[in-house]
């Protein structure tokens, strides 16, 4: 019997989760916070950058591959995301079975208000952070998707029930399996979360001159102790990330902008158009005009990572 209701609850995701993604790539949601993806194709060693957020895979199979380690999220897991890291995606579809998925982007504030409550009530924390974890799929996440999937078939639901679903979705993602070691990264206390404050303030200046000294110091941290966690919480160096966040941001200009490849690299902090080019194919594998076909054909008019 129990066997059963899990199959049909399995079923009723895709069956709402299909019906609200019926396009190829990404499709809006009702809430801003929230899009749904179909994707057909089986896709290997795509470079992506996940921000803060959640993603549930509701038929399908994705994997994802930072450094050594492997992060599946499929019908049985979900991916969280405590701070943006470039890793290397692979997904399993196909037209008959289309990969289908929602991205739930991270309300910070909420987030937040929801970590300050946690540490009140003094529940257990790890003593690691980490960027990326893989948590089982547990009847109470499961039951939350559902039950937002519900709301969001309905514009009225979604308005008056949306925001309380999502609410929930975060409190129990953070109390989860593994969600110590997100609220570890996402409370920006001790080495890590100076890590953290600083991808923050990456993320608002990469386009323009980055001074690794300059980040250790405000860091409070020396070059090389700077180095260390920081790579042992994204899985890059400092160098090598900004690198990441200036293609990706790039790749997202080109889909949705008319400008030229030259305008873009200068936009995103590169001095020499040629050098923005050698590291962009390095990167995606594909030239700056090849990509910007393919995201277009995979992902959509609403461009971001899959």
């Amino acid at each position: 019997m129990i066997v059963r209701c899990e199959q049909s609850r399995r079923r009723e995701l895709v069956e709402l989760g299909g019906a609200l993604a019926p396009r190829q790539g990404y499709n809006l949601a009702g809430l801003d916070s929230v899009r749904l993806l179909r994707s057909e194709a089986v896709l290997n060693n795509v470079p992506v950058l996940y921000q803060p957020g959640v993603v549930f895979v509701l038929q399908g199979r994705k994997k994802g591959v930072l450094e050594s380690e492997v992060y599946v999220y499929d019908e049985d897991h979900y991916l969280a995301v405590a701070v943006p890291v470039p890793f290397r995606m692979e997904s399993v579809a196909s037209p008959e079975k289309p990969l289908l998925a929602i991205y739930v982007d991270f309300d910070m504030t909420l987030t937040a208000e929801i970590v300050a409550a946690l540490e009140n009530w003094q529940l257990e924390t790890a003593t690691m952070a980490k960027s990326l974890v893989s948590s089982r799929m547990e009847p109470e996440i499961e039951d939350t998707i559902l039950r937002l999937l519900k709301a969001l078939a309905s514009p009225v639901e979604t308005a008056v029930l949306g925001k309380s679903i999502l609410r929930e979705l975060h409190y129990r993602i953070l109390v989860g399996p593994q969600g110590s070691a997100l609220v570890a990264a996402l409370r920006q206390k001790g080495m890590a979360g100076r890590i953290v404050q600083s991808l923050a303030r990456l993320s608002d200046s990469f386009c323009s001159d980055v001074s690794i000294a300059a980040l250790a110091s405000e860091a409070g941290m020396s070059v090389p102790s700077y180095h260390a966690h920081f790579k042992a919480l994204t899985g890059s160096s400092p160098i090598q990330y900004v690198k990441a966040m200036r293609l990706h941001q790039a790749r997202l200009l080109m889909a949705r902008q008319k400008s030229t490849i030259a305008e873009i690299a200068l936009s995103v902090g590169y001095v020499s158009p040629a050098q923005f080019s050698r590291d962009f194919k390095r990167h995606f594998g594909r030239t700056a005009s090849e990509e910007v076909k393919w995201v277009r054909q995979h992902l959509g008019e609403l461009v971001s990572d899959q």
